[in-house]
């Protein structure tokens, strides 16, 4: 199964919060193309690796719903999710998008 979903991440800090974009491969739990948005990770560092990161959450949206999840964040920068939080947004994701608009 090749399926990859668009995401957001936010990794937050203490005072403040770091956003981008990527694409969740729904067969192993990785998280590719990470784009930081209005972040210099050359001049800042990766935000796992700083002194104030606390921890990152992701977003999975399908028109106005969203299904919010834990994201693992590595000191190198490797985003992913553990195969019990992905097989949980999976079952999470599937009930939510498949219910009736309104």
């Amino acid at each position: 199964m090749d399926l990859k979903l668009p995401i957001e991440i936010t990794d937050e800090l203490t005072d403040d919060e770091v956003r981008s974009r990527g694409e969740l491969d729904l067969a192993s739990g990785e998280i590719r193309n990470v784009r930081y948005e209005d972040y210099d990770v050359a001049a800042q560092g990766i935000p796992a690796a700083r002194e104030d990161y606390e921890c990152s959450i992701g977003l999975l949206r399908s028109g106005e719903r969203v299904v919010e999840f834990r994201v693992e964040a590595n000191l190198s920068g490797h985003y992913s999710l553990t195969a019990s939080e992905l097989l949980e947004l999976k079952g999470r994701a599937a009930k939510l998008f498949s219910r009736a608009p309104g």
